[in-house]
């Protein structure tokens, strides 16, 4: 679609749809992180605690959408040569950028308001995920490595704002198992895109992808999974709460073997937050590891 037919959209009747769909709701999943200290602390919590969370993931989940929009600005061009980013309301000209950028700076808005609210260091945390998120979506993101450690820094600070919300501490081998997790996560995504595109022969979207090869992700993926299993261990056996965290750990490993195998053998792992509820046997494992984690601290 051409500049002056962009430029004609404006507000309509199917403008707080299109909105609604730029906010990509269904990626809010990714903010659960901020419940991980929670998860961890539930025996030292109070009620009022647990309420706070939930308040502090809802504004995860704002900030996070105003970051999705802002995204799709800065990507518009690549996108409507993707086959299916195409569709999405900006790409596609359905949505008039400068409705989008103003929505944008509404949620900004509600989002760092409702923060402080909370406490002045977790409206710092938020502010600073907003401006980590903006560097990654205008600059960050084409640089080899740096995009997928910027990635790996937003859910590092989700689960500290989680901390932070409850004023509890958390351990640096929690941080560094959020991390590398993390990490776990970006690397199987860029491999999805960099084989989608080489088994269809068809130009890198994503400038950055031509700095990858597949080899080279398979070796940092191996990598991080095997500090991932370390990191987890110590961090069980070394756990204020209880060293019977350990009996998580088969959750962890078949957890992520069975993401390999997705990303290796079935070709996915683009969309993580998707494959979630898709695959069972991940989402199974996810609350089976939550239940096993409660279960051990409360009993």
């Amino acid at each position: 679609m051409n500049t002056e037919i962009r430029h004609q959209a404006a507000w309509s009747a199917f403008t707080p749809v299109l909105l609604l769909q730029s906010m990509r709701i269904r990626q809010w999943s990714k903010n659960v992180f901020v419940f991980s200290a929670l998860l961890f602390s539930l025996n030292l919590v109070q009620w009022a605690d647990i309420c706070r969370t939930f308040a502090g993931f809802a504004l995860f989940c704002l900030i996070s959408s105003c970051v999705y929009i802002v995204n799709d600005y800065a990507d518009m061009e690549a996108d409507r040569r993707h086959p299916s980013k195409r569709h999405r309301p900006l790409a596609s000209g359905r949505l008039s950028p400068a409705i989008a950028l103003w929505y944008a700076g509404l949620l900004a808005f509600a989002a760092l308001g409702g923060a402080l609210w909370l406490g002045y260091p977790f409206g710092l945390l938020l502010a600073l995920y907003l401006a980590v998120n903006l560097l990654y979506s205008f600059y960050l993101k084409h640089i080899v490595i740096l995009d997928i450690m910027t990635i790996a820094l937003g859910f590092v600070l989700r689960a500290v704002g989680g901390a932070l919300i409850i004023q509890v501490r958390i351990t640096p081998w929690f941080l560094l198992c959020i991390m590398l997790l993390a990490l776990f996560l970006a690397i199987g995504k860029r491999r999805n895109e960099l084989a989608t595109l080489q088994a269809e022969g068809e130009s890198a979207q994503r400038k950055v992808l031509a700095s990858y090869s597949l080899p080279l992700l398979d070796q940092m993926n191996g990598m991080v999974t095997s500090a991932i299993l370390i990191s987890y261990a110590l961090f069980t056996f070394t756990s204020d709460n209880s060293v019977d965290l350990m009996w998580t750990i088969p959750f962890v490993l078949y957890g992520m073997f069975r993401y390999l195998y997705l990303i290796h053998v079935r070709k996915k792992g683009g969309a993580p937050d998707k494959l979630l509820f898709e695959d069972k046997h991940i989402l199974f494992t996810v609350i089976g590891y939550v239940g096993c984690v409660i279960a051990i601290l409360y009993f």
